[in-house]
């Protein structure tokens, strides 16, 4: 699967983080081609706020400094692309169009890709599967029903052992693709939420 090492400082999070697209309308159903529904907003800030505090455990990540290690995005996806909203620019050219089916079709790859490889690590602390995981099945079982994951073993760690460096540090790259997707998703969600993709 490939992946991309991506730098970020904390002050472009936090400008990304306070975009006022992440100011949502909160009256409007769900409906299949129309506004995404109110909790579907809920659920994917309760997934981006237990992300960013499982990156700040110590314990995930002992002896890595996780906040200077690169960032790992899943590249097989192109959500960030397709989930533009209309007449945005980006790199000068103006999306004139915005292709909800699309977008959810790549914003559910996506939330699969990351649950497979979260609920497949080690987890001794509990660290992950009652927070991330949890909040993530969440959003999935509720907003995007058909993403979720059949046939996978327990959220739980099957391994007695702990972590190697390679591991944390694989984990921590790849959290942190996974904040910053889920950021995008976010403001995906409060976009489709809005309604302003319909008009």
């Amino acid at each position: 699967m490939p992946l991309v090492k991506l730098y970020f400082s904390p002050a472009l999070l936090f400008l990304v983080l306070a975009c006022p697209l992440c100011q949502v309308s909160q009256s409007l159903p769900v409906m299949s081609t129309g506004p995404m529904a109110d909790s579907c907003v809920l659920y994917a800030q309760s997934l981006l706020h237990n992300i960013t505090k499982a990156l700040t455990q110590e314990n995930l990540f002992s002896g890595i400094n996780c906040t200077k290690q690169g960032v790992k995005v899943n590249m097989e996806t192109k959500t960030a692309s397709v989930c533009a909203p209309k007449q945005s620019v980006c790199s000068g050219v103006i999306n004139s169009e915005f292709d909800q089916e699309s977008c959810l079709t790549n914003i559910e790859e996506d939330l699969h890709h990351y649950y497979k490889f979260l609920a497949a690590q080690l987890d001794p602390d509990s660290l992950l599967g009652p927070t991330v995981l949890f909040s993530l099945r969440e959003l999935m079982e509720n907003c995007f029903t058909r993403s979720l994951p059949t046939g996978l073993v327990s959220e739980e760690a099957a391994a007695d052992r702990p972590s190697t460096y390679d591991e944390r540090l694989s984990l921590c790259k790849v959290l942190k693709g996974f904040q910053v997707r889920v950021i995008t998703i976010n403001r995906v969600i409060a976009y489709m939420n809005s309604g302003e993709h319909t008009k």
